[in-house]
């Protein structure tokens, strides 16, 4: 069977995730519409441009340039600092909306991702229609655009991807090789860098065709490995596989640091139902079930305590897992100011490997169809459109 893979790219991630965040916290401005950079200090004339926007891209300011150079080529530049948490919260919900096509993903950097598609595509549909339903799914639910390269290897994927952009699909097939990637600069072709570009234009290597063409034994008597592996690269040959957990989850967990110190077990209540919502979500991604909860809290003054559960059977049900992880909750909380609270399931197994006797009771399966029709919402309108009642963590 034939290969196929995409590579998703997100456009602009650092200040593309930041625009969407601050328009989600009642900004009226999107800072993509601005001069804007996501940068270091200021203050402290520290740091260097690690994202801009397309009108500062237009105004010669650059990825890598230091801050005071790129506020002398625009002083009315805005600069914004940089939050891992937002790039790492953007960066699961996309890949949460991947799995939802394979399960084979390689998070290749915290804003691209390649997936194998090989034999996941339904019939009816092709894989431009998959790239094209990833593309607007993005679009419209998390706010923010991405590009998607498909070919038959990673290689092809990602130099598709980073054809015209933002907000394109494109391929790149062996067939299309000589007339879409053999003219680009050989500095454009992936693994090529700035270091290897004088040292392949002194042997009159200007294009990625010309690297192709290149005498193959040469290349390797020049470069070594690294010679054979770009050569291969200009001629489309990739066989690396993408790399993905094929044994699934050892544990899967949730925990969050609460905005203030709480002292109340109510509203912890609240932030632990959906602490539980979030990790049967994923149980129920996986197809898999677990056996055991494990509740942990840290105190305001950073003591830690935990507690864990064996249930009476393996389950991914929301409703079992959070009512295991109340009563730990309830033994846990001595009435003191929590800082943070988290949940974990244990013990994982497939849910195929299990009886059907296991679902015969009608409340589980009650709980089954609810968790199933919520998956859906969410995976159709987004994440956070639908919660279950009593949940708020504000």
């Amino acid at each position: 069977m034939e290969r196929i893979i995409l590579h998703v790219d997100v456009n602009n991630a650092f200040l593309s995730w930041t625009a969407v965040e601050m328009l989600k916290n009642g900004s009226e401005l999107d800072i993509r519409t601005i001069p804007s950079i996501i940068g270091g200090d200021e203050a402290k004339r520290k740091g260097i441009v690690l994202a801009k926007s397309n009108i500062a891209k237009q105004l010669g300011i650059k990825t890598a340039d230091p801050i005071y150079f790129a506020k002398k080529k625009c002083p009315n530049l805005q600069i914004y600092k940089s939050d891992f948490k937002i790039y790492r919260k953007y960066s699961d919900a996309l890949y949460r909306l991947l799995l939802n096509y394979t399960d084979k993903i390689e998070r290749f950097s915290i804003d691209e991702c390649f997936l194998d598609l090989t034999g996941y595509i339904p019939k009816g549909k092709t894989v431009f229609d998959i790239a094209k339903e990833i593309n607007y799914k993005v679009k419209n639910i998390y706010g923010f655009t991405v590009n998607i390269g498909i070919s038959n290897n990673k290689v092809l994927a990602k130099m598709a991807s980073d054809f015209e952009k933002p907000d394109k699909i494109h391929t790149l097939f062996v067939n299309e090789i000589e007339q879409k990637m053999w003219n680009l600069p050989v500095s454009e072709l992936f693994l090529v860098g700035k270091n290897s570009v004088p040292k392949l234009e002194r042997l009159g290597i200007k294009t990625i065709g010309d690297l192709a063409k290149y005498d193959e034994k040469r290349i390797i008597k020049l470069f070594g490995k690294y010679g054979k592996t770009i050569r291969d690269y200009a001629n489309g040959i990739d066989n690396s596989p993408v790399n993905y957990e094929e044994e699934g989850p050892k544990g899967i967990g949730n925990s969050v640091t609460l905005p203030y110190n709480v002292s109340n077990i109510e509203k912890l209540e609240e932030v632990l139902l959906e602490l539980c919502e979030q990790v049967g979500y994923r149980l129920r991604k996986h197809n898999l079930l677990a056996s055991v909860v494990n509740v942990q809290l840290k105190t305001s003054d950073f003591k830690v305590r935990s507690h864990q559960r064996k249930m009476d059977m393996p389950t991914n049900s929301t409703k079992l897992i959070f009512n295991e992880a109340k009563k730990l909750l309830e033994e846990l909380y001595k009435n003191d100011s929590i800082r943070l609270i988290g949940v974990r399931v244990d013990n994982l197994s497939s849910k195929e490997e299990l009886q059907l006797s296991l679902f015969d009771n009608k409340e589980e399966k009650k709980q089954e169809k609810l968790d199933a029709v919520l998956d859906k919402i969410k995976d159709r309108y987004g994440y956070d459109k639908i919660k279950r009642g009593g949940i708020n963590l504000h």
